[in-house]
């Protein structure tokens, strides 16, 4: 592709003081060069947004009350934004999406897209007839190792995929920090910010997510039992899932907030009939391979050995440790290199390695159709929408 002349310009929604989430999405997008923080709306009281411009060390001109001001203002700027990146609680997902793609603007969602499944297949029509590029930042499809893992499930390597297991486990939640002003918490435990699911809808997607976007397996059916191991709290805490994938396949999904002295355990096994896989969030940069019929192997990031779709989300070499965000970071370059090609090509299409929206359509699936097995005391269930 054509070197860029300018860098694209980014419009936040979301990620005032005290967020987790918003630092880390300005980071990850101006890592490579080719995105920058430019406007935002970054609180819904203006006195905090502007306070959260200047520590992004944008123009507080361009620190907005709403995100309704932001995208009619900036639509008025030569220089105005190209993209909103949405990074506040769930509820807002799909009504900021629709506002930005109306406007004519592409979007980077933080996960989940939305607050449930019928809010997803509506922003689904929506990416449609706007034609829009939307993504979503399912953050551990970036790493390099995943992206190695996924292209030997599809490549065959490891034979038929037999036996899935993906653990997301966090301690985090063990006490009930909603009760005491911790914002990360009180919205995450909120049915009107979070949505149906808690656990689930916030960790669980991802283990899910990444699931079938390493094996390239669609989950069929489940079965799921979700809990609420703090007394007093309004969303699960626990999850805990059979799977039967599309082609027969079983697999194991548990997701918790609640596993004392877990920090972010996000672990995937794929067994196949010729060989598996082993990646671990906390140690990235490895993915252990046992064969059938040889030597066990250890891949590291940044090997020659490794496929194309790893070397190229690979940053630096062998035995220098790359983590979040650089992962984050290449699911934003990815994006903005579909972004920067719409400017001469109207149909220009997010790559293969970037969740949208029909990855953000099953996720909610995913969640609405576990909470109604667990509601139906684990009943096996299709997931279907």
């Amino acid at each position: 592709m054509k070197q860029p002349e300018r860098r694209l310009r980014m419009g936040m929604v979301g990620g005032g003081p005290g967020s987790f989430i918003g630092p880390v999405h300005r980071m990850a997008a101006e890592l490579d060069g080719g995105i920058e923080l430019v406007a935002g709306a970054f609180s819904q009281t203006p006195e905090k947004s502007k306070a959260a411009a200047h520590s992004y060390r944008i123009d507080e001109e361009r620190a907005y009350a709403s995100y309704e001001q932001m995208i009619e203002l900036e639509a008025r700027r030569p220089d105005g934004i190209d993209f909103v990146a949405i990074v506040t609680p769930n509820h807002l997902h799909l009504p900021i999406a629709r506002a930005a793609m109306e406007a004519g603007l592409h979007v980077m969602s933080d996960k989940p897209a939305t607050a449930n499944l019928q809010e997803a297949l509506e922003l689904k029509q929506i990416v449609a007839s706007t034609n829009r590029l939307y993504a979503l930042t399912f953050t551990y499809t970036g790493y390099p190792m995943v992206r190695e893992a996924r292209e030997l499930c599809r490549s065959g390597a490891l034979g038929t995929i037999r036996k899935v297991l993906v653990e997301y486990l966090q301690g985090w939640l063990s006490q009930p920090l909603e009760t005491s002003g911790q914002k990360q918490a009180a919205w995450r435990s909120d049915p009107a910010q979070a949505g149906i699911g808690g656990c689930i809808g916030d960790i669980g997607v991802h283990a899910f997510n990444l699931l079938e976007y390493v094996t390239g397996q669609p989950v069929k059916n489940l079965a799921a039992t979700l809990r609420t191991m703090v007394p007093g709290r309004m969303l699960d805490d626990d999850c805990s899932s059979m799977l039967i994938l599309e082609n027969g396949a079983p697999g194991i999904l548990a997701a918790s907030q609640i596993a004392t002295g877990e920090r972010n355990q996000l672990r995937l096994r794929v067994y196949g009939e010729k060989g598996s896989l082993d990646w671990h969030q906390e140690d990235p940069t490895r993915l252990e391979l046992k064969w059938l019929d040889r030597p066990d192997q250890t891949l590291h990031t940044g090997s020659p050995l490794l496929g194309e779709a790893a070397r190229r989300a690979t940053r630096l070499p062998l035995g220098h440790p790359e983590g979040l965000i650089e992962a984050f970071a290449n699911i934003y370059r990815d994006f903005s290199q579909a972004v920067f090609e719409r400017f001469s090509t109207p149909d220009a299409r997010l790559s293969e390695s970037v969740c949208g929206i029909e990855e953000g359509v099953r996720s909610m699936a995913f969640v609405e159709r576990a909470v109604g097995s667990s509601k139906a005391g684990g009943a096996w269930t299709a997931l279907q929408y």
